[in-house]
């Protein structure tokens, strides 16, 4: 049976916030796409809720949340990202509630962003591969910290020194997701993905990954979505639009 068609994602929007749990998570997924974007001249920023220090065995954290800040933001510059923030929440023990809620809805009012994208919160990545308890805490915490930062009685004591709540959220993207609906063309900016991946050398080789390639391990996912999308290379994002009846 083929496929589904994936349909395009619209580009009307000006300014991205992109969440997620760990140093390269983004360049496991859409780190091309943002490629694309800040080329067309968008304003795209980072925000890692951890440092990835608990992600190689055999590097103490301390060292490790050093080496994979400077990872991530050497990867963001290769795909036109500027910013990087990093909230310093644990990491691999992140769990969804109010404080990850208001430590996110805290990142939307202040970048105040028209598109925030974040990874797949879904229970696996399809079939029998089981996700990852940071990324599915995330992303549920940033559709429903999106939803708070428009909110003024929400964290209403973040609300100082000009900080105003934000409702300009048009939609949540999550790259990776299974159900993913929507893609973007990503043809002419894969090879900035793969530097993206690519400079995450410290956390790959700590995983004991000596064979890993990143262009094969990209290319791959990203020519079956190219096919839905009726193009080279795509990435697949779901969509969860902020608004009533959209």
């Amino acid at each position: 049976m083929e496929p589904e068609p994936l349909e395009p994602l619209p580009e009307d929007w000006a300014r991205a916030l992109c969440i997620v749990a760990h140093p390269d998570d983004m360049e496991f997924g859409a780190a091309a796409a943002v490629a694309r974007w800040t080329g067309q001249g968008k304003d795209v920023t980072y925000c890692m809720v951890t440092s990835g220090e608990a992600g190689i065995d055999g590097m103490e954290p301390d060292e490790c949340r050093r080496v994979r800040e400077a990872e991530q933001v050497a990867s963001a510059a290769e795909v036109g990202v500027p910013v990087v923030e990093f909230l310093g929440l644990a990491d691999g023990v992140l769990e969804y509630g109010v404080p990850l809620r208001a430590a996110i809805a805290h990142v939307v009012r202040r970048h105040r962003p028209d598109v925030v994208i974040t990874g797949n919160f879904r229970d696996t990545w399809g079939g029998n591969n089981l996700n990852q308890a940071d990324h599915i805490a995330v992303g549920r915490a940033v559709v429903d910290a999106v939803r708070d930062a428009g909110n003024r009685w929400v964290f209403h004591d973040q609300l100082t020194d000009g900080l105003e709540p934000w409702g300009g959220v048009k939609a949540v993207w999550a790259f990776g997701s299974p159900l993913a609906g929507h893609a973007v063309d990503t043809t002419e900016t894969f090879e900035a993905g793969v530097r993206s991946l690519e400079a995450h050398r410290a956390y790959i080789d700590g995983l004991g990954w000596e064979d890993f390639d990143a262009r094969e391990f990209l290319e791959g996912f990203g020519r079956q979505t190219g096919q839905r999308l009726g193009v080279a290379l795509a990435a697949a994002f779901e969509v969860f639009p902020m608004g009533w009846g959209e």
